[in-house]
Parts: structure tokens; sequence; C-alpha cells
């Protein structure tokens, strides 16, 4: 799933560069295409850089950007869309992968967070229960 992943955001992103290729050279077509471009080849950058990482934290947070982007190309190609901007259909073919890609990092960053917020309720359950037991124990009615 890892490397299908990344292949497929890789994919998205140069089905991006290529749609923004069609752009008129306007003021409008220009900036939109700019931010696209940044946003939608940056989701496979950034998932590639979290399964690469050096940490479960590291991991948690490249993958956070990695759908922060996914959202903002979400956006811009709904921008696309409705003000016209390149190819209708691929503009629209795009929009659904986007948002499928958007649903899948979503849920990868999910479960990793869920996963270590089940082990830091762990590690306060029996933290606590360690200091209570310490604490009952400077009382000798309590000694166990």
């Amino acid at each position: 799933m890892k490397t299908e992943l990344e292949d497929r955001t890789k994919e998205f992103g140069i089905r991006i560069v290529r749609l923004i290729r069609t752009f008129p050279k306007t003021v409008d077509g220009i900036e939109v295409g700019r931010q696209l471009l940044r946003s939608g080849t940056s989701i496979g950058a950034n998932y590639r850089e979290a399964n690469r990482a050096e940490s479960k934290s590291d991991f948690i947070h490249k993958v956070g950007i990695a759908e922060k982007e996914a959202s903002e190309t979400v956006y811009w190609l709904e921008i696309c869309e409705a003000a016209p901007l390149g190819d209708a259909n691929e503009v629209r073919a795009l929009l659904k992968e986007a948002g499928e890609l958007l649903a899948i990092v979503t849920t990868i960053g999910r479960k990793a967070k869920g996963k270590t917020r089940r082990l830091a309720s762990v590690a306060i359950l029996f933290t606590t229960l360690a200091i209570s037991l310490f604490s009952l124990s400077r009382f000798p009615a309590f000694r166990f």
C-alpha cells in the first residue's frame, strides 16, 4: 500500500502539471495554476517524506501536511471547475482523485494518531496508578 500510494500521488502530480500547461497565460490562469501546482504536487512529496519519517510523531506531522495539501488541491480544482480553467473533463477527474487522496491520507493520519493516543492513555493510567500507590504507601494504615 505504501509504495502504491506513493505511485498514485506521483501520477496525480504529473496530471496536475499537464493540466496547468493548458491554462491560459492570463493573470488568473497563471496564479491559479501556480497555487494548484504547489498543492497538487506537494501531496505526494509529503506522503513520501512521511514514509521515511524518523519517528511516529514525525510521520503524523508529515501525513498531516499531505492532508492539508490535498484539501487545498480540492479547493483549487473547484475553482478551476467553476471559473472554468483547463479541460473540464480532466478537472472533474482530478477533482475526484483529489477527493479520494484526501480521504486516504486523512484515514492514515487518524489511524496513526489513534494508536498514539491509546498508548498515551495507557501510560497516563499507569502513571496515575503508580503515583496513587506511592502516595498511599506513605500512610501506615494503607500499606500493601
